[in-house]
């Protein structure tokens, strides 16, 4: 079957935050759990965020142990103490169904699907992270090519990473609707001419998508 919008011939999705429960979700539980003030770790993330400890590790400019000095230190610098390891474990976040159905409908009505995704190395034998590899392998094998910043040495918001998901799918930008939960990684692609959706909800985002694709995701 060919696609439904002949506009669009691509898909490209963000995982934390859009296939997966957001990541704020577990830095908010941590912050409560360790009387940390609201937003703290993102404050930090957002502080300097082309060359602070978290986007090095994305580019594995830094490995493991250098990234929890560095965050640790930030932290500090900050006004407050955390502990990186915990933080980089509670990251593990849940699937959501009603992605998965999404991206099953998209590929079979001929859409090309991307992820595209900052992520870390990370090493652990636990059980909890184990599990949370297997499903990402899963998930990776839903989609056409998967665009991951550990691998490629550059991240969201850098251009040249979505235009790295582009050449590997074939497409031009404005062949693309991509979906993220932040805007400031919506900015760029939006201005290569790709269609953004900005993720609240799973259910506000696949009415939204759906309606670009002219398929029934909900």
């Amino acid at each position: 079957m060919t696609n439904s919008h002949a506009s669009v011939r691509a898909v490209l999705f963000d995982f934390g935050g859009v296939i997966f429960d957001s990541p704020f979700d577990a830095f908010a539980r941590y912050e409560t759990a360790n009387s940390l003030p609201k937003d703290f770790i993102r404050g930090l993330n957002a502080t300097n965020p082309d060359v602070n400890a978290w986007a090095k590790f994305e580019r594995t400019e830094v490995d493991f142990d250098s990234f929890c000095g560095l965050f640790e230190a930030e932290a500090t610098a900050a006004g407050h103490t955390l502990d990186a390891r915990a933080v980089m474990t509670a990251l593990d976040g849940a699937v959501r169904p009603t992605m998965i159905t999404a991206l099953e409908r998209l590929r079979a009505a001929g859409f090309k699907l991307a992820g595209l995704t900052n992520n870390v190395a990370r090493a652990s034998d636990s059980t909890a992270s184990r599990s949370h590899a297997d499903a990402h392998a899963d998930l990776k094998n839903r989609f056409d090519v998967v665009i991951e910043s550990s691998k490629v040495g550059v991240r969201k918001p850098e251009v040249r990473f979505y235009q790295m998901a582009c050449e590997a799918l074939a497409v031009a930008p404005p062949e693309c609707v991509f979906l993220d939960d932040l805007g400031v990684n919506l900015k760029p692609a939006a201005a290569m001419g790709m269609r953004t959706i900005k993720v609240a909800s799973a259910e506000q985002a696949l009415h939204e998508l759906g309606a670009a694709v002219m398929i029934d995701l909900s």
